[in-house]
């Protein structure tokens, strides 16, 4: 399978390009998701990734799938595969009118595994910067859905729609008190006086994979971090601002609205830790 292939599904473990019209996926986003790298055959932070699967799952009270047979269709299509993305969604499958949610044997998740084309982004954005902008849309707060990657992504949707400029790769995204979260597809730090922040994601947000491995590496390289409450004027006052998900790795900013930076060495210094903790990984899922 070539990095030019088209998209290939498996439905419940078959191929098809389809799926129940009843699927509470597609009538209430009744689902979680997940979206990762492929790599040399190899899907990059599987193991990360299947316990926030799982998590999803458990949080809106959706049977699990069985790991060894998920596991094996996520292998079969991402066999050959040098480099692509996956995606893997779990809804909780088809049920009459309403939102009372099937229970019981009455329960049979959907089960969707997707590769996907990997996306092709400047190489500049990860060496020289990308530009940014602030979003209006703002994202509700419910804990109850907080951190996971539920379906329902209207809120990313709104904000994606609310510029077309091809230049511009990513926008920061508040709550409605205000507070910076993230990107629209992103997890957002920032570097002030030394200190790395990242925003506190337990009343909306995605907590993302990369998200936790950054953290990490920067205990590892002695950084001092800070996951905290922080507005615009916050964020204004950083020395180097930096993205993070599971395809982009790490983009630096170069210029957020009207207000520039140059990429600095802590987003330097944590893309080249990530890369390097790849490489050590390489062959394995984590």
């Amino acid at each position: 399978m070539s990095n030019n292939t088209t998209v290939s599904t498996l439905v419940n473990g078959r191929a098809s390009e389809t799926f129940a019209i009843a699927d509470r996926g597609l009538h209430y986003g009744d689902g979680v998701f997940e979206t990762a790298a492929i790599q040399g055959g190899i899907v990059e932070f599987w193991v990360r990734h299947d316990a926030r699967l799982k998590q999803g799952c458990n949080r809106l009270g959706i049977p699990l799938p069985e790991p060894v047979l998920l596991k094996s269709e996520i292998d079969t299509l991402c066999f050959g595969q040098t480099r692509g993305v996956l995606k893997v969604i779990i809804t909780r499958g088809s049920g009459g009118r309403g939102y009372r949610p099937p229970s019981g044997a009455e329960c049979q998740p959907t089960r969707i595994v997707q590769i996907h084309p990997w996306p092709d982004y400047p190489a500049s954005w990860s060496d020289e910067g990308v530009r940014i902008r602030t979003c209006q849309t703002r994202l509700s707060q419910q804990p109850l859905l907080a951190g996971i990657k539920h379906l329902n992504r209207l809120e990313q949707v709104l904000a994606r729609r609310e510029w077309q400029d091809p230049d511009i790769a990513e926008s920061i995204m508040l709550d409605t008190a205000e507070r910076v979260i993230c990107g629209t597809t992103s997890n957002v730090f920032f570097v002030r006086d030394g200190l790395l922040h990242t925003p506190e994601l337990s009343r909306c947000g995605i907590a993302g994979i990369i998200r936790s491995v950054v953290l990490e590496i920067a205990a590892a390289l002695g950084m001092s971090t800070q996951v905290g409450e922080y507005s615009l004027a916050d964020l204004a006052e950083a020395d180097e601002i930096f993205f993070t998900n599971s395809l982009i790795g790490v983009w630096p900013v170069r210029q957020w609205d009207e207000q520039q930076f140059s990429p600095g060495n802590v987003a330097r210094r944590i893309a080249e830790s990530l890369a390097a903790w790849k490489n050590r990984h390489q062959g394995s899922s984590d």
